[in-house]
């Protein structure tokens, strides 16, 4: 049967993340700090506004584009809270940001179009390039330089062929973000080679250091950027599955005609939840949002102290909610330690390497659980430490 098997989808390896996720969900006890999900409950408000939604028998299909509403909501969210300009015509709802980043690769992607994708970054990305026919080329970020892309990376791998340039800040797995002024700086060297910048926001409420700049809000940027945001981390709404982007006209049109024969329209039900979520939002200035931001920093702080109190040093996250300790000083690299941490003390970490060859000496640990969870997980990260020097 393999001779039916797309020879892309075939050679692609199996996702670094889900394979310890298998495990630990079988593993009595353990601890996971590999799921990349808030661990609060959608606001009660957003839940009311979809329960609302299904009692009026609002269950049909909508738009392709998603209810006029909500894309109109998304846009007066991004110019307020970001000054981000974008017309609700030239954004489609999708179905979480993860669709929205199939879309942007699909449309834009030639046999032989080369794509810069910093590393370490979110696991998709180099093969959701892959699998549209693009060539991922990778920009190795360093945490001496905070993990952020600089002119110097952008002109060192730059050819004729090269397209278009991911951004995702605040990031996964690193927590790094990019100020104005670094955002500013790589400008010029984007406009010289004419790249296309796929910017995914995700985690932009998610940010604990001034305030989150978007890329598309400097000067004429959104003509050349794809934006990418959803509902996921800043709401708690991660199985609701809704995000949305927002494009410069032509790749726009040819993202929608994708969405159109590939998905129709995101669940209906979810839609008015985000819809809910932006409107009690606004009214309730992001309390919920805030609460959850804060709750973050503290854990995140307390994980930074103790990992480097280990002697494994750790980048303190400016965003999202992922530690991105380097183990190299325990004499094993990532994959190594997370498998015999998992396996001789339960806890859960994903190897760097999964987020791409420049995390082969790091993990990745989600503090998207209770400080009490957190404190145990240290605890164990501590004695297998420990027992690594004996």
């Amino acid at each position: 049967m393999r001779d039916f098997v797309n020879k892309r989808a075939g050679e692609l390896k199996p996702s670094g993340i889900r394979k310890f996720f298998d495990i630990v969900a079988e593993m009595k006890d353990a601890i996971s700090l590999g799921v990349g999900e808030p661990d609060f409950i959608t606001p009660w408000s957003i839940r009311d506004t979809a329960i609302r939604s299904v009692k009026k028998g609002l269950t049909q299909y909508t738009g392709n584009r998603g209810l006029p509403e909500l894309r109109a909501n998304v846009c007066r969210y991004l110019k307020e809270r970001f000054n981000v300009n974008y017309s609700p015509d030239h954004t489609i709802i999708t179905v979480g940001a993860s669709e929205a980043i199939d879309l942007v690769f699909r449309a834009i992607c030639e046999p032989g179009d080369e794509i810069l994708v910093p590393s370490p970054c979110y696991v998709s990305y180099a093969p959701m390039v892959s699998l549209a026919d693009g060539t991922p080329v990778a920009l190795n970020c360093k945490a001496e330089n905070e993990f952020i892309v600089t002119p110097e990376l952008i002109e060192s791998a730059c050819t004729s062929k090269t397209k278009a340039i991911i951004l995702a800040y605040p990031n996964n797995p690193t927590g790094a973000i990019m100020t104005r002024e670094q955002l500013e700086a790589i400008i010029p060297v984007i406009k010289k080679h004419d790249l296309l910048v796929i910017s995914d926001e995700i985690y932009a409420e998610l940010t604990y250091v001034g305030n989150h700049v978007s890329i598309a809000s400097i000067g004429d940027m959104s003509e050349r950027t794809v934006l990418i945001n959803g509902f996921s981390k800043a709401f708690a709404m991660t199985g609701w599955r809704v995000g949305y982007v927002c494009a410069p006209a032509a790749i726009d049109d040819a993202m929608f005609k994708i969405h159109q024969y590939a998905i129709m329209c995101a669940p209906r039900v979810s839609q008015h939840a985000a819809n809910g979520a932006l409107v009690e939002g606004f009214a309730d200035n992001f309390a919920v949002v805030e609460e959850m931001r804060e709750e973050y920093d503290r854990r995140g702080r307390f994980m930074v102290n103790s990992f480097n109190a280990l002697g494994l040093s750790c980048f303190s996250p400016k965003g999202a909610f992922y530690v991105f300790p380097c183990v190299q000083s325990s004499g094993l690299d990532g994959e190594e330690f997370a498998t015999r941490l998992l396996e001789e003390y339960k806890v859960a970490v994903v190897p760097g390497s999964a987020f791409g060859e420049a995390g082969k000496w790091h993990v990745r640990c989600s503090y998207a659980t209770s400080m009490a969870q957190l404190s145990e997980a240290i605890d164990r990260i501590t004695a297998f430490a420990h027992s690594l020097k004996k």
